[in-house]
């Protein structure tokens, strides 16, 4: 390892007081103080007589595990020696998820020094921050995208060559490099992967893992809960870039000499048919991917498959419910962080309860505390901690001191642990939202919104509200053919109502194309708190009318107003064949009947008045006929008494009225 290259890496390290205790309670997880990863997960196939095993399967044709490391040890000899990569340089690998990609990051590793794997969608502004933060100087990119690349250069200006992969220039140096190299000398402790958070919570943060991290969680999560066998054939849709992806595309398969089927992109339609033309027996993608399928899935799709894992984001339980139905399969979900590599809780088949992310992985050690740092006891919910075999080694990055705490990993999620040891997660830390006093978790809102039929997918963020300090707000992707107009929202809340706790229902309701997604597929809740926190300008809509009305002169009969949600309606007491009744109190009886149904025509309802004008012809006219006046308001309006102001006036603008009321409406509360 060069000088600069040490001094980089020690130098970018958190402060020994700020790391996180490691752990190692299992056998397996007894590593030698050397080693390197990259022998364990491909070379040792190869001296045990198994390289005509297929490794890499892709649309193009399958690479044996001789093959697969043989292109990688002339890869690794290519950078060393033709392109000067050294012992701890930094190198970004810019591709999508094909053989090349995942040669490439284990062509780093082997010789000695640091993958920086970053996702295909990013471009030139949000490449640069890697760059800079790692201090790269060699990049390995896709043909495709080193246009990008190249405008990132102008951001970066450690950067000093982009080596195309598939070049002849590449492919040159390969060709006349030996067949075979032995792995660098490596100890378990060398950081051989920089993994950039995807920036859900603010700018991406580099996490720092070492050869031992990787065996790591095969040794966990891999031996103990996916229990992979070397028949099994992984496929799925996370980015190699994306820890996820990492484990479910790479380490994972290659731990037990499995296939990992690469397809670049995978949207669900694409999946499904790849399942079953791959004969793919293991998925991993995202809740929000399966549910996708199940609307696309036809007879067969899914039959060669065997275990599903979802991880991500939260899994609503009406998800984990309709895949199984559809296919006889429980979705195996789990929590991870890319800060601690991949997933520490999340049960095997046979030990899962729909609902709970699952049970502490073998492993791990977890727990729940308090704002204090104190332990809180089963049932009550508090911040998760954890530490185990992995943990957070932020690259200089001062929110270290926000994650690591005594030693303990401090995801920034909100749990709850039974008195079985499932812990059942509630929200992000941040996520949960107060309102009137109560603590409400936006998830759980979301888990109630997505078992509605109307509902593909939602997003539940806090927004600003003078009387509650905060209201509950959904955001909401309808399904074809639903109508987002008042009654949805309404038939919505009465859904969330009756399946949880009714204070918890969501006060405002926004129907959306789409939801903000990082490049991962997680819902950005941070830009809906963002978006809901922003004052929407007063913007008029429309003139609202109930159906069949005749028009009046001069009147608006509601206008629907986009901000507050405000309903106003000018009204006088004719009927629906645009007739006058005679007296005082028949007009005003019909009045109020008239305001009840354009409030209703504009998705208001009588409890939304806050203010009534009365425009009266004559005051004792209405003095001498209070009682009955207050009897047909409580007919037509119930018991709502907002502001009320009454005029007398000579006349009104259509001559046999004898009264008219102008009357506002909010939504919103």
């Amino acid at each position: 390892m060069s000088q600069s290259s040490a001094e980089f890496l020690r130098a970018s390290l958190p402060p020994e007081e700020l790391r996180p205790e490691f752990i190692f309670t299992l056998p397996e997880l007894d590593y030698p103080a050397r080693m390197n990863s990259v022998s364990w997960f491909v070379d040792r196939w190869v001296e045990a007589g198994e390289g005509g095993r297929p490794a890499v399967e892709t649309e193009a044709g399958r690479i044996t595990y001789a093959a697969l490391k043989t292109c990688v040890d002339r890869l690794a000899h290519a950078l060393q020696n033709d392109f000067g990569v050294g012992r701890g340089d930094r190198i970004l690998i810019f591709a999508a998820n094909n053989d090349r990609a995942a040669a490439a990051i284990l062509a780093v590793m082997k010789c000695g020094a640091v993958a920086v794997p970053v996702m295909s969608l990013l471009r030139a502004g949000e490449l640069a921050h890697p760059l800079n933060r790692a201090d790269i100087r060699l990049a390995l990119c896709d043909e495709r995208l080193r246009p990008e690349l190249e405008k990132a250069k102008a951001l970066a200006p450690a950067l000093a060559r982009i080596v195309t992969l598939g070049s002849s220039e590449l492919e040159s140096a390969m060709a006349k490099a030996p067949a075979h190299l032995p792995a660098a000398d490596t100890a378990a402790e060398d950081i051989c992967l920089i993994a950039f958070t995807s920036g859900t919570t603010g700018a991406p943060k580099g996490t720092m893992h070492n050869h031992r991290d990787l065996r790591a969680v095969c040794d966990s999560y891999g031996r103990h809960v996916l229990k992979a066998r070397g028949d099994d054939r992984f496929i799925g849709s996370p980015p190699l870039a994306f820890t996820f992806g990492l484990g479910g595309h790479l380490l994972f398969p290659f731990a037990v000499g499995a296939v990992t089927i690469l397809i670049e992109k995978l949207p669900p339609p694409d999946m499904l048919a790849a399942i079953k033309k791959h004969k793919a027996t293991v998925c991993f993608t995202a809740p929000t991917a399966y549910r996708a399928m199940l609307g696309l899935m036809r007879p067969g799709d899914t039959a060669s498959l065997r275990k599903c894992v979802s991880a991500g984001e939260a899994l609503p339980l009406a998800t984990f419910e309709a895949w199984k139905k559809a296919t006889g399969l429980e979705l195996m979900d789990g929590i991870g962080s890319t800060e601690m590599l991949h997933i520490f809780i999340g049960s095997p088949e046979g030990d899962i309860r729909p609902g709970a992310t699952g049970r502490v992985v073998p492993g791990y050690e977890a727990k729940i505390i308090d704002a204090e740092g104190n332990d809180c006891a089963d049932g009550t919910p508090g911040r998760l901690a954890v530490r185990g075999p992995t943990g957070c080694r932020y690259l200089n990055d001062e929110r270290q001191r926000v994650y690591v705490k005594r030693g303990w990993n401090i995801t920034g999620d909100t749990y709850i642990r039974d008195a079985d040891g499932y812990f059942w997660y509630q929200a992000r830390s941040d996520d949960m939202i107060v309102s009137a006093g109560y603590n409400i978790s936006g998830p759980d809102v979301e888990t109630a919104l997505m078992s509605h039929a109307a509902v593909r997918e939602c997003g539940v963020v806090a927004a600003p509200d003078a009387e509650r300090g905060a209201i509950v707000k959904a955001y909401v992707v309808l399904n074809d053919g639903c109508a987002a107009d008042a009654a949805q929202v309404k038939a919505l809340q009465d859904h969330v109502k009756a399946a949880i706790a009714p204070y918890k229902y969501p006060r405002a309701v926004e129907f959306v194309k789409t939801l903000p997604r990082t490049p991962t597929g997680k819902l950005q809740r941070g830009e809906l708190r963002a978006r809901a926190a922003r004052p929407v300008p007063l913007t008029l809509r429309r003139s609202v009318n109930p159906p069949g009305w005749p028009q009046p002169k001069g009147y608006a009969n509601a206008i629907v107003a986009q901000g507050r949600q405000i309903f106003t309606g000018g009204q006088i007491g004719w009927n629906e064949k645009g007739e006058f009744p005679s007296g005082f109190v028949d007009q005003a009886a019909q009045t109020f009947r008239n305001i009840a149904a354009v409030l209703k025509a504009a998705g208001a309802g009588p409890q939304h008045l806050v203010r009534l004008t009365w425009y009266v012809r004559g005051m004792e006219l209405y003095r001498a006929n209070l009682p009955a006046i207050g009897k047909a308001y409580r007919e037509s309006l119930g018991p709502h008494y907002p502001a009320m102001a009454l005029v007398e006036v000579v006349s009104l603008v259509e001559r046999e009225a004898l009264i008219e009321i102008e009357a506002t409406a909010v939504m919103g509360e």
